[in-house]
């Protein structure tokens, strides 16, 4: 399950060999509306898995995802990258957000508009990395913004998760790693590890599996 706004494609530079694994791919759904509960939503993506003990993996928001899947499937094992396993990971900015609702002065159609904004105006590092978020990034729409932004401020954990895994970089802007407990560490890994630390990753993904 990939990121927030992100599509599979993110997944490219993974390598577990197709002799012993058999990988599908997870898209996000349009929410049936902003308040729909993050485990209505679990439910209806796993409307779509067909294998019996499934191993999940989630990235970053995909990672909450896969967590509140296991609430409908017998996972073999779920691995996340980049993500976190309880409210209690989320970095205090987040609580400020949540509080404060600032979020909601920032009318969630302007994201749509964001990477045609910062590559006509700012310098060639951030339209490199405006053209790599657009090549991964799913249609954006103001329900699946908004529905996503007030499902991650307002997750809390449910449920102990069994044989739950936690790769982590210690380079991760988004959710840093001194908030984050028991992880896997990636040494230089970011929040976007999953496309230039792969061949690592793919690694351990195999140890574990």
């Amino acid at each position: 399950m990939p990121g927030l706004g992100a599509s599979s494609k993110i997944f490219e530079y993974l390598n577990l060999p197709t002799d012993n694994y058999c990988c599908h791919h997870l898209e996000w759904l349009t929410p049936v509306a902003v308040n729909e509960p993050i485990s209505d939503y679990a439910q209806r993506l796993c409307q779509s898995i067909t294998e019996k003990n499934p191993v999940l993996i989630g990235v970053s928001f995909g990672g909450i995802m896969v967590q509140e899947m296991t609430r409908f499937l017998n996972a073999k094992a779920v691995i996340i990258i980049s993500s976190v396993k309880s409210e209690a990971e989320f970095p205090k900015k987040f609580g400020v957000a949540k509080t404060t609702q600032i979020y909601k002065l920032f009318p969630s159609r302007h994201f749509e508009q964001i990477g045609g904004f910062v590559k006509e105006n700012f310098g060639n590092k951030l339209k490199k990395q405006i053209e790599l978020y657009e090549k991964y990034q799913i249609k954006l729409t103001p329900i699946y913004l908004d529905w996503a932004f007030e499902t991650i401020l307002n997750w809390k954990k449910q449920k102990e998760v069994a044989n739950l895994h936690h790769i982590h970089g210690d380079a991760d802007a988004i959710f840093p790693p001194k908030y984050i407990t028991n992880f896997i560490p990636i040494k230089g890994g970011t929040h976007i590890m999953i496309l230039n630390k792969a061949k690592e990753i793919s690694k351990i993904i195999q140890e574990i599996i």
